[in-house]
């Protein structure tokens, strides 16, 4: 039997989307960085757009959602929480949601990631 190791816990506390760093996490989004900015995509189907709420608090993107089917008498939730390691120029956040898609584009404000440069010797 071969273990896997899972991802470190420092990117556990940092609270930092999992698809940076592997194949942790849920398979339902895919977060990349293309030109000066993150790309999320997630799948969520069954959802209108009035229904989907995003928030930006302080380096966090907050995704909630809410479909009641009262016919069925069922409710269809989705919440997750995303936490970024640049900084990101909020006032440039756009998204979209089509055909069950919901995609964000998060503009990364200059090149500077957060934390101290450590230099190097050797």
């Amino acid at each position: 039997m071969v273990l896997r190791p899972s991802a470190s816990t420092w990117t556990q506390s940092l609270d930092m989307p999992s698809q940076l760093f592997g194949d942790r996490g849920g398979s339902d989004y895919e977060l990349y960085e293309e030109d000066d900015e993150f790309v999320l995509t997630i799948d969520m189907p069954g959802f209108e757009t009035d229904e989907i709420d995003l928030a930006w608090d302080e380096g966090v993107l907050n995704i909630a959602a809410e479909h009641v089917d009262d016919e069925r008498g069922r409710k269809k939730t989705y919440h997750r929480r995303f936490r970024f390691p640049k900084d990101i120029a909020d006032d440039e956040i756009v998204a979209e949601y089509t055909n069950g898609v919901l995609e964000v584009a998060l503009p990364i404000r200059g090149a500077t990631t957060h934390g101290k440069e450590i230099p190097l010797e050797g």
